[in-house]
């Protein structure tokens, strides 16, 4: 398996296949709008800017499963990245990444690479990176900001 074998929904309702991916580095991130690492959302645009044309896709998957920090509809998650962070890469429809609905695609990578928590994701801005073979080969804590992972996708991106 791999994330190839998973479809998602887009934040404007629409169904797609992660099997679109194939052949790109993708780093996927559960996000909130209320956080302290809110404004990790810059440093995404700014990586997905530096790599999108050699690439890198990045998925974000907007979450209310910890103290309720995105609590806002599609619309106003949408709104609120265009606004304050002029995100331009994709946003998928609010997930669950822990619990009994958890999104299949959480379960497969805290499956591939566990955290400090094990199978658990520890809270919101938590990263995946996938390579180009649709592996999971790294996760990040919400804490490492998305800078700290630029060799990490250079090397990957190159190969």
């Amino acid at each position: 398996m791999s994330i190839y074998d998973y479809n998602v929904t887009t934040i404007d309702h629409n169904e797609v296949s992660l099997d679109e991916y194939k052949g790109k580095v993708v780093l996927i991130v559960n996000t909130a709008s209320k956080c302290g690492f809110t404004p990790q959302y810059e440093g995404l645009q700014s990586l997905y800017e530096s790599y999108h044309t050699k690439g890198l896709e990045i998925l974000a998957f907007p979450c209310n499963q910890f103290m309720n920090q995105e609590p806002g509809t599609n619309e106003d998650i949408k709104q609120f990245c265009s606004i304050n962070y002029n995100v331009t890469f994709k946003i998928l429809n609010k997930v669950d990444v822990n619990g009994e609905n958890t999104h299949p695609l959480y379960n497969y990578l805290k499956s591939r690479k566990k955290g400090v928590l094990g199978g658990r994701v520890k809270w919101n801005f938590t990263k995946f990176l996938v390579d180009k073979n649709g592996e999971v080969v790294k996760r990040f804590a919400p804490t490492t900001p998305p800078d700290k992972i630029k060799k990490f996708i250079e090397v990957l991106l190159t190969q």
